[in-house]
């Protein structure tokens, strides 16, 4: 990393004092804003309004955060395709674009790495290395909507790295993501992930925004998701339920809750009735996920007949519920997967 200022990570009005301080107009800094984030280009000097003494300063002293595509796998089933991005410093994210009837959907990483330690979950195998900037996250999207030649209008931080871990930046993604002098994508377009940090939750909720909050939950009591995820011993299942509840009361915000169907772990009769009782008269929603099955970890999906009747047991006891459909199957699906095998063969030569 350099001690350069990250220009990309910048908003309007931090870029306006960063400007002006350089001795030009202010009407200067909305033009290299729009130039960023409204036609995401990828250097200054695509910049073609802007002075060329300008353009020079602004190289010397600031960085232009631009990823680079390394691989793409896209699925001959529906046509999703896997992104994996390579960092100034040589880490590697990854990336997902989906298509559905409503548009375009970008799942994006939040931190190269990750150190909940999730059982089932390949990104958090090798530990958190770093952080990722506002204009990495950012990044992720700028570059795949480019690439396709489409407006992206959804955006899920679901991807590599626990984004409430990353907080501030995240903060400060969000705010970049929505700006109407930006790309512009509704608030109400945006889902964040978290496995539970309680004081995170709070704290997003205080700032009320209109995002999505999404608690991967997995296990319908505090024991279970313990042994699933580690991270998940800091606070105790009823603190993390009566943090959404904050959220939803703050926000207006229903919060989703993933349950990723593991085969003989979390998916019987039980674990069913359990998970209903525990969500009883909350304003949420349930979304249950096949597990992708990670040779590291051992796990495999729950069978298609158990799935349902796990379904239809919360359905019978008023509890909202949908089936994720599987996307991408064909290809690194689990999320981690493709950074994993980029990271091995780069060490193997």
């Amino acid at each position: 990393m350099t001690d350069k200022a990250d220009i990309k990570s910048m908003n309007l009005e931090e870029l306006t004092a960063l400007i002006e301080g350089m001795g030009e107009k202010a009407f200067r800094a909305r033009q290299i804003y729009q130039w960023m984030h409204q036609k995401q280009v990828s250097s200054f000097e695509e910049m073609t309004n802007i002075p060329k003494k300008l353009k020079e300063e602004l190289i010397n002293k600031t960085t232009f955060t631009v990823l680079r595509i390394e691989k793409i796998q896209v699925s001959r089933i529906d046509g999703t395709q896997k992104y994996l991005f390579l960092l100034e410093d040589g880490n590697a994210v990854e990336s997902v674009l989906m298509k559905y009837r409503y548009g375009y959907s970008v799942c994006i990483s939040s931190q190269a790495g990750c150190r909940m330690g999730c059982r089932f979950c390949a990104s958090t195998l090798d530990g958190l290395v770093r952080n990722l900037t506002p204009a990495e996250m950012i990044e992720q999207v700028y570059r795949i909507g480019k690439r396709i030649g489409e407006r992206i209008s959804h955006v899920v931080v679901m991807g590599t790295g626990e984004p409430l871990d990353n907080f501030d930046n995240l903060l400060r993604f969000i705010e970049l993501l929505t700006d109407e002098n930006g790309l512009h994508i509704s608030q109400r377009n945006v889902t964040v992930s978290t496995c539970g940090l309680v004081p995170q939750i709070l704290a997003l909720a205080d700032q009320k925004t209109a995002v999505t909050l999404a608690l991967s939950l997995h296990a319908p009591n505090q024991k279970k998701r313990k042994e699933l995820m580690p991270a998940a011993g800091a606070y105790e299942l009823s603190e993390v339920l009566d943090a959404c509840r904050y959220y939803f009361d703050r926000t207006g915000r229903r919060v989703t809750f993933e349950y990723s169907l593991i085969r003989g772990v979390n998916d019987s009769e039980s674990d069913a009735g359990e998970l209903a009782r525990l969500l009883s008269g909350m304003n949420c929603h349930v979304n249950l996920i096949p597990v992708n099955p990670v040779k590291e970890c051992g796990y495999e999906p729950s069978e298609p007949e158990k799935t349902a009747a796990f379904k239809n047991k919360l359905e019978k006891n008023r509890i909202h519920v949908t089936i994720r459909r599987e996307m991408g199957s064909d290809i690194d699906g689990a999320c981690g997967q493709l950074r994993k095998r980029y990271k091995e063969r780069k060490q193997n030569g």
